[in-house]
């Protein structure tokens, strides 16, 4: 790490297309200003940690919650299928041979 001391207005040079300007001294409090290339980011480092905690808790929050959901479809299909070995299906109700027209059903008389 290079240590520095700077006074107000003057700058220091980070490669060929960096600068760095301190812009005010008050207190303990040093303002600078960067001036660099648009493709260059400028970050404060406190920002891009709090940015790289937020996004690992999210991911571990998503992986909880998809391991959830694969548990609960787990027991879902397990479910659907001990009820399908339970209970034996109905019959079929028998079919008319073709050519004849099956009987109409009456209808139910209302309560």
């Amino acid at each position: 790490m290079l240590v520095l001391t700077r006074k107000k207005g003057e700058r220091v040079m980070i490669g060929d297309d960096i600068v760095v300007t301190v812009i005010d001294v008050r207190g303990d409090g040093v303002r600078i200003g960067f001036d660099a290339p648009r493709g260059v980011s400028i970050q404060r480092a406190e920002v891009v940690s709090a940015v790289k905690e937020a996004n690992t808790g999210a991911a571990a929050s998503a992986a909880q919650t998809a391991d959830l959901l694969v548990g609960l479809l787990s027991k879902a299909r397990k479910t659907e299928t001990d009820r399908s070995d339970a209970v034996p299906e109905a019959p079929a109700p028998p079919r008319a041979p073709s050519g004849i027209a099956p009987k109409p059903t009456p209808p139910r008389p209302r309560p």
